[in-house]
């Protein structure tokens, strides 16, 4: 098979195969020789934040001279951005081998009798191996949908379970309470292994400590007074922890979002126990160096700048709109700006656009859709925001038309595109096109 040929191959799996149990992932694994014992690993859960956290670590890791791999999901324009070494995609040949190394494993299960692995898991399956082949010191490993059920939570030995903010998304999988979804996410904890967490929300906290304690873990969590910002210009912001590893330590994030310094934050709370903890691997993780990845970091698709004036953010849930209208508010100074907004069928676009109209100075609003089986109409999203009081709205269908139209409007304002990371994912791609 062709590269082109293999993607297609894995885009078509939902079609075959449904969800595993994870010991059916862990079975997939040792018929590929345990190729996940072959790193150390962080795993990381949660609802918003956990690709930015995932980025910060790993960019730590690479700065202390660790062979740091990178798993996480979605991708936004190439299935290939989900495995990095060292900040650096898998290359197409990489991709290509790695991938029949799995499809031919698979295909001998298959003739036993047992199930192919979801798209997820193949994809995870693909990431142990690489990470195995390329000799990683280390992997930074993101879940994809909750935690105790992902394939990713076979991972036996972590040296840190992350759990970032939890709130509702997901919840026809995950349940419709944040207590209900903080379970889900804590399931990535093990025994004895130190867990760092959001403790922003007290009912999810609460799930989280009472998971630790029963599985015998350290538990570490972050407050929101344990961060304190102290300037934000120039796309950038500086902050300072209360986390006493850093003393009166500054650092700066080179991002607009005030979102991404509780990120960063939660990360350096998360580096502070691995080297407290001891382990011999990180000894070359000083200070200086740490702050120097933090400030190099960027993780694309979060209040990204794309254009002069123009910010992409993959915000697709209520509380990500909530911290979304926080950094953009503060970007556009409290002017009106326009919007370019997208959202999938099974998401709460209605509690999404209701957000953004009470808490945004909408100049204008542009509706588009996102192709595919979770297709929602431009017609339907810019009824919501006339429902919401904001009256110059226009639904554009074709997401490059779309965006023309939006950004035709700018003039010397801001424009925010949010709603989806697919609606993300696609700009991206426009823009890489030239449109």
């Amino acid at each position: 098979m062709t590269y082109e040929e293999q993607t297609a191959y894995i885009e078509e799996i939902p079609r075959f195969s449904s969800k595993n149990p994870p010991a059916h992932t862990r079975l997939c694994l040792e018929r590929l020789g345990n190729p996940d014992r072959d790193y150390s690993s962080v795993h990381i859960a949660g609802t918003n934040g956990k690709g930015s956290v995932c980025a910060y670590l790993a960019s730590v890791f690479r700065t202390g001279g660790l062979k740091t791999a990178l798993f996480t999901s979605p991708h936004l324009v190439s299935m290939r951005e989900r495995f990095r070494i060292d900040g650096g995609m898998i290359s197409e040949e990489e991709f290509s081998g790695v991938f029949e190394k799995v499809r031919l494993c698979i295909q001998k299960m298959q003739e036993e009798g047992l199930p192919h692995p979801s798209y997820f898991e193949f994809l995870y399956l693909m990431a142990a191996v690489y990470f195995s082949e390329m000799k990683a010191d280390i992997a930074v490993i993101e879940t994809g949908l909750g935690g105790r059920l992902d394939a990713t939570n076979t991972l036996e030995h972590p040296l840190l379970a992350v759990i970032t903010s939890v709130s509702l998304d997901h919840m026809q999988y995950l349940g419709d309470t944040a207590e209900a979804i903080a379970r889900e996410k804590a399931g990535i904890i093990k025994a004895g292994v130190p867990c760092i967490y959001d403790a922003a929300n007290e009912e999810a906290a609460r799930v989280i400590r009472a998971a630790a304690e029963r599985k015998g873990a350290p538990a570490f969590p972050m407050r929101s007074g344990d961060y304190k910002i102290s300037g934000n210009g120039a796309g950038k912001i500086d902050f300072s922890t209360s986390f006493r590893y850093y003393g009166n330590t500054s650092f700066r994030i080179s991002s607009p979002a005030p979102y991404q310094a509780e990120n960063a934050a939660l990360s350096l709370l998360a580096i502070s126990v691995l080297k407290n903890s001891g382990n011999s691997i990180f000894r070359d993780l000083t200070t200086e160096k740490i702050k120097k990845a933090i400030s190099e970091t960027v993780w694309e698709g979060r209040m990204e700048e794309i254009q002069p004036g123009v910010y992409l953010d993959g915000a697709h849930n209520e509380d990500g709109i909530r911290r979304f209208i926080e950094a953009a508010e503060k970007i556009a100074g409290g002017k009106p700006a326009g919007l370019l907004f997208g959202a999938v069928n099974d998401k709460d676009y209605a509690g999404m656009i209701h957000e953004l109209a009470r808490g945004l100075p909408v100049a204008y609003a542009v509706t588009t859709e996102i192709a595919g089986k979770r297709r929602e109409t431009a017609e339907r999203l810019a009824g919501l925001f006339r429902e919401n009081g904001i009256e110059d709205v226009q639904a554009v269908g074709n997401p490059a038309e779309a965006y023309r139209n939006a950004c035709a409007r700018k003039g010397n304002g801001c424009l925010f595109i949010c709603g989806s990371l697919y609606l993300a994912g696609r700009i991206k791609e426009l823009i890489n096109d030239k449109l």
